[in-house]
């Protein structure tokens, strides 16, 4: 097995892909990436089991078929160790790989291509393509708000549910909940939920870029495959039912403030200073016209700001974690967010004020 290519062509998918495999694995095959040659296509295949991700090179000449597995993390820190404008050479001999550029030498060990695991194919596909772009967007609108190691192991991930004309997806932690919606043709008749673990959300994320490219996406029961020209993303689905999060969306607010993204978003980061390191509680203070936003310590500090808003009404005054209405004002890129809030012991509904694909929910603190 030999071919020639250059570092520039194979540097970016093997990042992709090492990505992927695990530093702590109780298989010494799950620390390799899979290197395989097929015409005059290279593919490389990185997984933990849980999640796997094909890129794939085109190489100049057809050099013949071969496959073998190496060192995921040493080829890739040689690749990036050589210069640019490299090419490197990689031949394998007696189960050993040379890879050679200009007087640079490697030998690597490697291990059979054989006990390489694949990730199984599902079944009862639902299939479908969209625009990278709009993937993209569904994720990074939504993604911060997942679970971090919580022991309802369903909340650390994504629910992507398929609607008949639109994708929606949804994270939440049990504090605060995100939501996209985008339009999208596929051919189901009612709506199928699933859940993407943690991990293969952010990898997926790692793959698409902004373009009106295609991704084809295959969604099976225990299964999710997205394929683009470049790599191919498989994941295990989280097997779990996800809460109801229709029923979290709060009803009946009639208290909507309209305010410039950008200055609550400064005044968010600038009252978070002296705000308790723990608990990061808030207190916002609304009355007609204005927008008090306060933050104590233990250390009895205080900072104080205030927002010129566009609300009429009563007062009121409720307590929400900072850092997650910075979170959603992070993410958001319009030039005014609205906020629906009912009482102060009630979630608060934040959303753009036009066409919004996303609404955002932050339970309220005691303070």
């Amino acid at each position: 097995m030999k071919f020639t290519v250059s570092r520039e062509a194979l540097i970016k998918p093997l990042q992709l892909v090492a990505g992927v495999v695990e530093r702590r694995h109780t298989l010494p095959v799950l620390a390799n990436v899979l290197l395989v040659i097929e015409g005059d296509q290279l593919s490389l295949t990185g997984t933990d089991l849980e999640v796997e991700i094909v890129g794939r090179v085109q190489l100049e000449a057809a050099p013949g078929d071969g496959e073998i597995t190496v060192p995921a993390k040493k080829f890739l820190d040689i690749c990036r160790a050589l210069p640019e404008e490299s090419v490197i050479e990689f031949s394998l001999k007696d189960q050993k790989v040379t890879v050679k550029s200009g007087r640079t030498r490697f030998t690597l060990s490697t291990l059979p291509a054989n006990e390489f695991p694949a990730v199984e194919e599902g079944s009862n596909d639902i299939v479908f393509s969209s625009e990278q772009r709009e993937i993209k967007r569904l994720i990074d609108r939504t993604s911060f708000a997942m679970a971090q190691q919580d022991v309802r192991y369903y909340l650390n991930g994504m629910l992507w549910e398929v609607r008949p004309t639109e994708l929606r997806v949804v994270s939440t932690d049990g504090h605060r909940l995100a939501m996209c919606t985008r339009p999208c043709a596929i051919d189901v008749t009612e709506s199928r939920q699933a859940i993407l673990p943690r991990k293969g959300v952010i990898e997926l994320s790692r793959l698409l870029n902004d373009s009106e490219e295609q991704v084809h996406v295959s969604l099976g029961s225990s299964h999710i495959r997205a394929t683009t020209n470049e790599y191919t993303f498989t994941s295990k689905l989280v097997d779990g039912k996800f809460p109801d999060y229709e029923r979290v969306l709060p009803q009946g607010g009639d208290k909507f403030v309209l305010g410039n993204r950008s200055e609550l978003k400064q005044a968010f980061a600038r009252t978070s200073i002296l705000s308790n390191e723990k608990y990061r509680g808030v207190r916002l203070e609304l009355e007609t016209g204005m927008l008090t936003i306060i933050a104590n310590n233990p250390e009895q500090e205080e900072a104080k700001d205030q927002v010129a808003v566009d609300y009429t009404g009563e007062s009121l005054e409720v307590g929400f974690n900072v850092s997650y209405l910075q979170d959603v004002t992070n993410v958001l890129d319009s030039e005014n967010i609205k906020i629906t809030l009912a009482d102060s012991n009630s979630s608060a509904l934040i959303e753009e004020p036009e066409n919004s694909d996303s609404a955002y929910v932050v339970m309220p603190m005691r303070l």
